[in-house]
């Protein structure tokens, strides 16, 4: 992160804006929203400014900058078009331990000021690190469409019961389920209709029917596709900010564990070919034992659960021991592979089916049924097949498929970082052994990979 985000309690905090005119005048109304108490630094002010002046809404000095101005001052703000200026207020803040902000002068600021939406007490601030202010505010807005006014009264109202909920609720984990069953609920509707008596009482009733109620938990297996935070169903993201525990593997990306939420318990499980951090006997107890334990616990898979990802394994063990359990599909990394290469899986002049197999090797040999594989007419995906490129590819051409068969290979499939490596059946491995392809990778094997050229719009 460029900024560490937070928020900064003012009230009856003393604060200084440096410039008299409209953009000072701008930051004085937050500050005041906020309850802090401003002085205002300029040879002259605008007139918005000159009548809170008067009003006594703050305190004027009719002076330039000086140094002695900032005893006792928590927060400045520069509002001033002079960088030399702002390099001086913001020098003079440095030593003394100041927060201070320059408008528009990144360079001299120590703290910058998002879009904010503010249903308060619920705030939401957007910052792009002071690079493109105009998207924090086209943010912002759509933000202030699609987020009723009434969040505001529901956090308030949340609020005042909360020290009723820690009281009645004895564990953390049990105190969490509440309020997400109760945010998830008819209460909020209650509140955005304006019947505030109505959700209070419900929301009481609520707290005492959960008082004895014990801790229920569950296992969520989420396909979270190839690797594209872009790319994760509406249901995934809700689920990984619910989540109290988290057991992901090597095929999760980075940016996608970055949206779980913060605070969950993270487990790796490992698993890269022939390297299993966590056996799988391991891992599908380990579900059984936190799901017990009264934890909601996210099973985070790369691709789809059901396709190669031994979801069906895991959901045996969990219905065995009676656990409650959920499948959140996921796109099949065949599916964004190819989406993402230009390479369609099936097409009416090229290919009319589409087999899935694993290159996983089982005791040294890839066990495929071959003769199953050669028709022209279909499209084959391996995956897990990089370190059996070779034989892969020696197999199909020794049981009939044509080696000039155009075939590909796709690495970080959606991600930034992907590359393709296109060949045929008798070159496709030369090749990616030069470009130094590694997994996570797919092959794609048929004559539609002789459309990547034309359909490709990313480069390789």
């Amino acid at each position: 992160m460029n900024y560490f985000p937070l928020f900064l309690n003012l009230h009856e905090q003393n604060c200084l804006i440096i410039g008299g005119g409209d953009v000072a005048a701008r930051k004085v109304r937050l500050l005041a929203a906020a309850g802090g108490k401003i002085t205002v630094v300029a040879p002259q002010l605008c007139e918005e400014l000159a009548s809170a002046a008067v009003a006594g809404k703050l305190i004027y000095l009719a002076a330039r900058f000086c140094e002695a101005q900032l005893q006792n001052v928590r927060l400045v703000i520069a509002a001033t078009n002079n960088e030399e200026v702002n390099r001086h207020i913001f020098e003079a803040c440095e030593a003394r331990g100041i927060l201070v902000n320059a408008v528009d002068d990144p360079a001299s600021c120590r703290f910058i000021t998002p879009a904010i939406v503010d249903r308060s007490p619920l705030m939401i601030a957007i910052s792009t690190s002071g690079g493109v202010p105009v998207l924090a505010r086209q943010l912002r807005t759509q933000l202030e469409a699609l987020i009723p006014h009434g969040y505001g009264d529901l956090a308030q109202m949340a609020a005042d019961f909360r020290d009723e909920v820690k009281n009645t609720l004895s564990s953390t984990d049990a105190r969490k389920q509440f309020w997400e069953k109760t945010l998830a609920g008819p209460i909020p509707d209650m509140v955005f209709a304006g019947q505030h008596a109505a959700a209070r009482q419900a929301l009481s009733d609520s707290i005492k029917a959960d008082a004895d109620a014990p801790l229920q938990g569950a296992v969520y297996l989420v396909g979270c596709g190839p690797g594209n935070p872009d790319l994760l169903t509406f249901r995934a993201l809700r689920l990984m900010q619910q989540a109290d525990v988290v057991l992901y593997d090597n095929l999760v990306s980075a940016p996608i564990l970055e949206m779980v939420r913060r605070d969950a318990e993270r487990v790796y499980v490992g698993k890269k070919s022939n390297n299993h951090a966590v056996p799988q006997e391991e891992i599908n107890q380990l579900l059984v034992r936190y799901a017990q334990q009264g934890k909601k616990v996210l099973r985070l898979k790369g691709g789809d659960p059901f396709i190669f990802g031994r979801g069906g394994e895991e959901i045996e063990e969990l219905a065995a021991a009676g656990i409650a359990f959920e499948v959140v599909p996921g796109i099949t990394s065949a599916a964004g592979a190819s989406c993402y290469a230009g390479i369609p899986l099936t097409h009416r002049d090229y290919a009319q089916s589409v087999t899935f197999v694993t290159g996983h090797r089982r005791d040294g040999e890839v066990e495929l049924d071959w003769p199953r594989l050669v028709s022209p007419t279909e499209t084959v995906v391996v995956y897990m097949g990089v370190a059996q490129l070779e034989k892969i590819c020696q197999q199909l051409i020794k049981h009939g498929r044509n080696p000039d068969t155009p075939a590909a290979m796709v690495e970080n499939a959606t991600l930034a970082k992907q590359r393709v490596v296109v060949g045929t059946l008798s070159n496709l491995p030369q090749r990616v052994a030069e470009r130094g392809i590694k997994p996570p990778a797919l092959i794609i094997i048929g004559e539609v990979v002789s459309l990547h050229d034309k359909l490709k719009w990313r480069e390789d």
